[in-house]
């Protein structure tokens, strides 16, 4: 696929958001600690998870992949949300703002394939408990995350090469970072097949993706509601229930933004939509997998235990 570029502006602004000078310190300081907490918390669940064998399962495998993955998601934007802030109005180079757009989409694609690798993982562990293990074997996980992070990166060239191939007559971007439908509303040409295209790709990619999610939850819900003791039930819930909420919000905040014509949406809602799956998803994905988490917090404890023990002998 050819992903010429044949822009006919030298380069982009990023609008963002504009507020008030006196709100505007506020801001910073708000986006960019929510921006610093979030690193902080998927970096503590990767490093907890590999300094605790008693973490060392299938799903605790996947969540420290999708904190390594939210690492990358949150900062491919905000520092460009942050600039434009700070700043006002950005300039961004062409190549730039494509190399973030598809960046952006291969990351947002990858999580969805590996929320439903995670309800995959689930649904083996409720309804296969025998062959849990066997079925999530080390080389088995190993590779159903490695075709997540494929697939998503593959898929995403289609979206993004078809936009950098566009003719551009504008250069306002009323956006805070590359995204598919704030650039398609600057093309000197007409859009209809692109957002067709579009809507086909990645309405097919994540659709599929999240049918699949409701199904298999529809299996484990068949399962757990068999099983005879509440006490059970409860354990076989909770052990879902951190991943049905992160799903709920990266897909309820992303289907309201790529779902429908881009010119048919106000562009002030694409922008506060976005913070929700692209900054507060990343950041409340740690805290919704570990404080509702017995196991997590047991972790912590013998880690802490082991680096006091540690000192002590120093």
């Amino acid at each position: 696929m050819n992903c010429a570029n044949q822009t006919w502006v030298q380069n982009f602004v990023l609008v963002g958001f504009t507020p008030t000078q006196s709100l505007q310190t506020l801001v910073f300081l708000g986006v960019l600690s929510i921006y610093l907490l979030t690193l902080a918390g998927n970096l503590f669940i990767i490093i907890l998870v590999q300094a605790d064998s008693g973490l060392g399962t299938p799903m605790y495998f996947f969540i420290s992949t999708l904190s390594f993955l939210e690492v990358w998601y949150i900062s491919t934007t905000v520092p460009t949300l942050l600039c434009t802030v700070l700043h006002g109005p950005s300039p961004v180079s062409p190549t730039v703002c494509f190399t973030q757009l598809y960046i952006f989409h291969s990351l947002g694609l990858t999580e969805c394939y590996l929320l439903g690798v995670m309800a995959l993982d689930r649904y083996f562990a409720i309804c296969r408990p025998l062959h849990y293990h066997s079925l999530m074997g080390g080389r088995v996980r190993v590779w159903l995350a490695s075709a997540s992070w494929v697939t998503g990166f593959s898929v995403a060239l289609v979206p993004a090469c078809l936009t950098a191939s566009l003719p551009f007559c504008q250069m306002e971007i009323a956006h805070y970072f590359c995204d598919l439908a704030p650039l398609m509303r600057l093309s000197c040409v007409d859009t209809v097949w692109h957002t067709c295209v579009h809507g086909a790709v990645i309405g097919v990619a994540t659709g599929c993706n999240f049918i699949l999610i409701l199904f298999l939850y529809g299996g484990i819900l068949r399962a757990v509601l068999r099983l005879p003791a509440a006490a059970s039930r409860a354990k076989a819930f909770s052990t879902c229930s951190s991943h049905m909420m992160v799903v709920a919000l990266f897909y309820g905040s992303a289907f309201a933004v790529y779902v429908g014509p881009p010119r048919g949406r106000a562009e002030v809602s694409d922008k506060l939509i976005a913070l929700i799956y692209a900054l507060l998803t990343p950041f409340l994905n740690p805290i919704i997998y570990t404080l509702r988490n017995k196991e997590v917090k047991e972790a912590v404890k013998r880690v802490t235990h082991r680096l006091w023990a540690v000192l002590k002998g120093c």
